[in-house]
């Protein structure tokens, strides 16, 4: 269902467009009786909105495929998007009737693609209840805490520094500042072509990964007071830097940290439950040409490294890897008010 929605979507912009153009006000209508008004009113429960050679098509089914829609269109007003999707899905359901009529779903590809596609999806299920109480916010809470001693914020340092086109130009202005009692935010507001020369010069503080490699290199050298040996090239120009003082930025917050929790937790928990379940399932293994394995050859292999992690090693390459490229699912939505 999915696939064809989704390739089909194509066709409610335009269907929406034309439910949204302006039209001619109509003439005022008087208002409505009570029982019309509450028939306006969203219908409760999971009613039957079409039906197809036998088939029903509830209303839980259109809210299903609505939320596979792309975002621009979700947002898109229910009494308009809903018929729109209820076409959809009629259609669907009369093409696999069709198909099933001409025998298709005994067709050996189709059966094959069928269990492939179920296999797929339970195995998913499986994953994704083993997983979900390890997405949780209490538990991604508690995952941070327990991360919170062994986390750190990067280091900063508060620089200035004087930029100049030349060579020449950097040592006669490192020669001043050198210079006892010489002010280096002073030197900056004459010398520096920097953007920040009226303000002597000042960067503020900055972490490493801000900053040039070059740039970034001598700077993090440096402790406070200490001015570069020597001018600093960049593909800027020329650069006299000072450090005026060091710190380590705070933490991350919870917030800030979310994304990268719920990465690490899938991934971990999903690893740990891919081995467990395969270590405990009873395998047999046969060569490729259908003979049995002697025993050295059907140990498994890998083992304790994690369905993420692959078996099998060969020529410094590892297989792939059940969840390689895998995301967590998006964190629950808000519930409806």
């Amino acid at each position: 269902m999915r696939r064809l929605l989704l390739a089909t979507s194509f066709l409610l912009p335009a269907g929406l467009a034309l439910a949204q153009a302006p039209a001619a006000p109509p003439a005022p209508a008087p208002a409505a009786p009570p029982a019309q008004a509450q028939a306006q009113q969203p219908p409760q429960g999971d009613p039957v909105v079409a039906r197809v050679e036998g088939q029903e098509i509830r209303l839980s089914d259109v809210r299903d495929a609505a939320q596979e829609l792309p975002d621009e269109l979700k947002g898109a007003p229910p009494a308009m998007l809903y018929p729109l999707i209820i076409d959809q899905l009629v259609a669907q359901k009369a093409i696999v009737a069709r198909a099933r009529a001409e025998g298709l779903q005994n067709d050996p590809e189709v059966r094959r693609r069928i269990a492939r596609a179920t296999d797929q999806e339970l195995q998913q299920a499986l994953l994704r209840r083993e997983v979900a109480p390890a997405l949780t916010e209490t538990a991604l809470r508690a995952r941070y805490e327990r991360e919170a001693g062994g986390r750190q914020g990067e280091e900063e340092v508060h620089a200035r520094h004087i930029l100049v086109p030349t060579e020449a130009a950097a040592r006669e202005a490192l020669e001043e500042v050198r210079r006892p009692g010489v002010d280096f935010a002073e030197v900056a507001r004459r010398r520096s072509t920097g953007p920040g020369a009226q303000q002597g010069g000042d960067l503020g503080f900055f972490k490493r990964t801000d900053m040039i490699p070059e740039f970034a290199e001598a700077a993090f050298a440096l402790q406070p007071g200490g001015i570069s040996e020597r001018p600093v090239q960049t593909s800027f120009g020329w650069h006299v830097i000072k450090v005026e003082g060091r710190r380590r930025a705070s933490a991350a917050s919870f917030e800030d940290s979310q994304e990268a929790l719920r990465q690490a937790a899938f991934e971990e928990t999903v690893n740990a439950a891919v081995e467990r379940i395969r270590t405990a399932a009873r395998v047999e293994r046969f060569n490729l040409d259908g003979t049995p394995q002697s025993a050295s050859q059907a140990a498994p292999q890998g083992a304790g490294q994690g369905a993420g992690q692959g078996g099998g090693q060969t020529g410094g390459q590892r297989a792939p890897g059940l969840m390689d490229g895998a995301t967590p699912p998006p964190a629950a939505p808000a519930p409806r008010r």
